[in-house]
């Protein structure tokens, strides 16, 4: 069975069903973040995303890819929500990507849906860096229902990257369905929902149903990037078995749950509150020897030190109690010790 390849939408990208998520390998090094890279790259995935935002993400895609850079696709990102940092922002990635144009620029996760005419003028600069042959197609990030809907009807938008994965609501689903119909390409993030799907076989095949979702992986081990790469000849269908798993963790994980995005952070009390705010799906999700440790009892005691200046409350796209839920979750992981 061949890999299913997508189309992404009207930029005329046609990239396998793997894309490389590269937020994680700000945390390994620059010579395994390009030894990772360029493996990726040599099994047949062209679409590498990353950000201004992810620290050294994109210098580390820089040194591993720009001898082959008419070969693969860049995606990055800005959170400019001014004309000034926008230009910044573009000319950073441009140097660190050792690149002069990048394939799709996206807006990360404005709290609004950037249009021509509104008061930031992002949108106008995004445009002109479109007719200075520095970027190419123009995207849009989000974890807000209301922002991604926006973007989609406006029109003015080519991808649209979001949350999606066989745990998702039909408001989720929704967009997808949207996407398609207008042609705009879907870049699915989250699609292990932040590590509580632990069966990617499954999440693979859920997707593989939705021929304009291209998933993109966060990658950051070997095995991990083993493990996609096995789903490119052999892609997993959705079985009655797995159906089974999904209608389980759909079950499981139904409410309100921590998507584990993070934008919660950073605490003012050092509280790793998208880690910490899921402890009790992780106990029951994964061996308890891993959260048991020293470490995670230190991380989950810095609860008691929380402010309670619903910082994290006010920045969650999913309009989550995070103080109640750190509380609930810490009431948990005490019965567990």
């Amino acid at each position: 069975m061949a890999m299913q390849k997508v189309t992404l939408g009207k930029t005329g990208f046609v990239v396998n069903k793997n894309g490389f998520g590269a937020l994680p390998i700000q945390r390994i090094s620059k010579e395994d973040a390009a030894y990772l890279l360029r493996k990726a790259f040599d099994n047949g995935i062209t679409y590498f995303d990353t950000a201004r935002f992810y620290t050294d993400s994109e210098e580390k895609m820089g040194y591993a890819l720009s001898d082959i850079r008419d070969k693969v696709i860049i995606a990055t990102k800005t959170a400019a929500t001014n004309v000034t940092a926008f230009w910044k922002d573009l000319e950073t990635s441009l140097g660190l990507l050792k690149t002069d144009y990048i394939d799709l620029y996206q807006f990360h996760n404005p709290s609004f849906c950037p249009k021509p005419g509104d008061e930031s003028g992002v949108y106008e600069a995004m445009l002109e860096a479109k007719q200075k042959g520095m970027i190419r197609h123009i995207g849009l990030t989000n974890h807000r229902h209301h922002v991604a809907k926006e973007a989609i009807e406006s029109g003015l938008y080519e991808t649209l990257q979001f949350p999606f994965s066989y745990i998702s609501s039909e408001k989720e689903l929704e967009l997808v369905q949207m996407s398609k119909e207008r042609e705009i390409g879907f870049v699915c993030m989250k699609a292990l929902s932040g590590g509580l799907i632990t069966d990617s076989a499954c999440a693979y095949a859920f997707l593989n149903q939705y021929e304009h979702v291209l998933p993109i992986w966060g990658i950051q081990r070997e095995t991990e990037l083993d493990e996609f790469i096995s789903y490119q000849e052999n892609p997993p269908v959705m079985t009655e078995e797995r159906w089974a798993k999904v209608k389980k963790d759909r079950e499981e994980l139904a409410g309100d749950f921590c998507r584990g995005c993070g934008y919660c952070m950073p605490c003012p009390a050092g509280i790793q509150i998208n880690d910490c705010a899921r402890m009790s799906l992780f106990l029951r999700r994964a061996p308890h020897s891993v959260y048991l440790a020293d470490e995670w009892k230190e991380k989950m005691k810095r609860i008691e030190n929380c402010l309670h200046c619903n910082l994290c409350k006010s920045r969650c796209p999913y309009g989550l109690d995070t103080p109640n839920l750190l509380k609930r979750n810490y009431e948990d992981f005490k019965t567990f010790i």
